[in-house]
């Protein structure tokens, strides 16, 4: 199962409040796959479509596409800041399914 890191937690309900959606959560999906392993997308959503799971910590709900989940296995959703650059990125051990051939993913 994927996690959610109690700062993104935080940062999710102030993101969520600052939009006037206090009741909303995010939505994990598959966004793609390379060969560096799968990509994911995030967005706001109001209610979790058919088939979604559903996570919550510190009360920030996260609504994960059904297709995404076992990819996720072991992951944790994370909120990261350094420098000027910040947001939400999952974190995990999750290999490449071209090891070292793939030298853009390391």
């Amino acid at each position: 199962m994927i996690t959610i890191s109690d700062i993104a937690a935080e940062k999710g309900k102030e993101v969520l409040a600052s939009e006037g959606k206090h009741q909303w959560g995010f939505r994990v999906f598959l966004a793609g796959s390379s060969c560096c392993g799968p990509s994911f997308g995030m967005d706001l959503t109001e209610n979790p479509e058919e088939g979604d799971k559903a996570i919550e910590k510190n009360g920030l709900k996260v609504f994960v596409d059904k297709s995404a989940l076992p990819k996720l296995e072991g992951m944790e959703i994370h909120y990261v800041e350094q420098g000027e650059n910040s947001g939400f990125v999952i974190r995990g051990n999750q290999p490449s399914s071209c090891g070292s051939s793939c030298s853009s993913c390391e």
